[in-house]
């Protein structure tokens, strides 16, 4: 069976006026990131600021806990190691009597000796519990890869800014760094609203998330800039805000294609991944859409506001063709 005729069901070249709207989606992205950054900063509590730091950067212990054929209620895990002084969250893991347990062992006290009071704890509580895994981060270790995973963003986003500058001119690297800024603003944002809820903590796996949608949403910019520069050459006498438009209708179908591939994949793992994946996985999702709208409606109208220098065309220049239909 040949699926390829219903892909053609997408327009061969569609003529959206994207420029008309740029104002207002360019207002609408200023206040939600400084929404995001609120959201970030308060309250302003170590380490994470108003994210729900995850074990990497907060420190701690997380067991991975069954209770089955009983059911993990958390309430009476709460209640099983109330004598302990923990500060404790359990997340039950979707399988019949599975659990995730955090807690911090208090302060001075011997980290095995608390892993092993626990465990006696919920045995006690639960009769037969199971622990498929103990994983302990001290708090010097966890700093450590906090700073070193916030280091690793700021040298990806300049390393995009040098290739950019590179590859194009100074005023595509500015545009397609104001797309970068605002993506993992926004996805800050995002990760500080489901923590609240308890459905997304900051940890490595948001680091690589968020580093996964910075080389997204560059790759998708690197596209329309390239047809950007090619109609710049070919149609010298047209506005520059047609020949925005123009670039990003000719690109629109390709990100549709290629983001529907990537989007498909995460929702599976948003869905059969448990919770381990679950959070990574929305994170992308998210990711995958701010990073096309940012492509569109922050890099190309930074550009068009700081102007471009029209080369010599490549190629003679020709009118535009009216598009048709299969």
């Amino acid at each position: 069976m040949k699926f390829w005729p219903f892909i053609k069901v997408l327009p061969v070249r569609t003529h959206f006026r994207f420029v008309r709207l740029a104002r207002v989606f360019a207002s609408l992205s200023v206040l939600a990131i400084i929404g995001s950054l609120f959201l970030t900063l308060y309250p302003l509590k170590p380490p994470c600021g108003g994210l729900a730091c995850g074990i990497d950067f907060q420190g701690g212990t997380v067991m991975d806990i069954s209770t089955a054929p009983q059911p993990a209620d958390p309430a009476k895990i709460h209640a099983a190691l109330q004598g302990l002084n923990l500060n404790e969250t359990v997340q039950t893991a979707g399988a019949p009597g599975a659990a995730i347990l955090r807690f911090e062992a208090p302060k001075g006290a011997d980290i095995s000796a608390t892993v092993t009071r626990v465990q006696g704890a919920l045995t006690k509580a639960f009769g037969a519990v199971k622990f498929a895994s103990t994983d302990v981060v001290g708090p010097t270790f966890s700093g450590e890869l906090l700073s070193k995973g916030l280091l690793g963003l700021g040298l990806a986003i300049l390393a995009m800014l040098l290739y950019i500058w590179f590859r194009f001119e100074f005023q595509f690297g500015l545009g397609a760094v104001a797309a970068l800024f605002h993506d993992v603003f926004l996805t800050f944002g995002l990760i500080a609203i489901m923590g609240r809820f308890g459905k997304i903590e900051f940890d490595l796996r948001s680091v690589a998330a968020i580093l996964t949608i910075i080389g997204y949403s560059m790759n998708d910019t690197v596209v329309v800039f390239d047809r950007f520069r090619e109609n710049l050459r070919k149609y010298k006498s047209m506005p520059l805000g047609e020949v925005i438009d123009m670039s990003i209708n000719e690109m629109l179908t390709r990100t549709i294609i290629t983001s529907l591939t990537a989007v498909i994949a995460l929702v599976a793992l948003a869905v059969f991944g448990g919770p381990t994946l679950y959070g990574l996985s929305v994170i992308m999702l998210f990711g995958i859409g701010i990073g096309t709208y940012s492509s569109i409606y922050i890099a190309a109208p930074v550009i068009m506001l700081w102007g471009v220098k029209r080369g010599a065309a490549d190629e003679p220049a020709e009118p535009l063709k009216p598009a048709t239909a299969r």
